[in-house]
């Protein structure tokens, strides 16, 4: 059974997905922003639409992840909250999961170790994938010099 304080832990570490979340909103608020500046009278360039998009992309992605993080961030600071009642709260949680579809029920039973090292692995996908929007921003900045000698 898990502790207290490893559940306030993996709530705490997942919490962190809220700031990458916020940094991904602002590269595609950023990129939208610059993808549509051809319909406020901006010239319009296949390239940057492309690059835009693909960053907008990037972003949605990542906001799926950072939902179901900040998801499972919410129930492990629930549980920590009551760390007596965990084995109930751990039986109703299955149900309610496997009720909504959330979870299959084969996934029912696990232990607290097991669905704390599940939760993190959502935190990497979600930092993975807002690496991918920073990477891909920083190439874009770094490439423009170039784009610009070829046009």
């Amino acid at each position: 059974m898990a502790s207290e304080l490893q559940l306030q832990l993996v709530a705490s570490l997942l919490r962190r997905g809220r700031q990458l979340d916020r940094l991904s909103d602002g590269l595609t608020l950023l990129a939208l922003a610059i993808g549509l500046a051809p319909l406020l009278g901006g010239s319009p360039n296949p390239a940057s639409a492309l690059l835009c998009g693909l960053l907008v992309m990037l972003g949605l992605v990542q906001k799926y992840w950072a939902v179901r993080v900040a998801l499972d961030g919410e129930l492990f600071a629930r549980l920590a909250r009551q760390p007596e009642q965990l084995a109930a709260r751990t039986q109703q949680l299955d149900q309610a999961l496997a009720g909504l579809g959330l979870q299959p029920a084969t996934a029912a039973g696990r232990d607290w170790h097991a669905r704390s090292r599940g939760a993190l692995q959502l935190l990497r996908r979600q930092a993975l994938w807002l690496g991918a929007q920073v990477l891909l921003a920083l190439a874009a900045i770094l490439a423009m010099p170039w784009f610009s000698f070829a046009g």
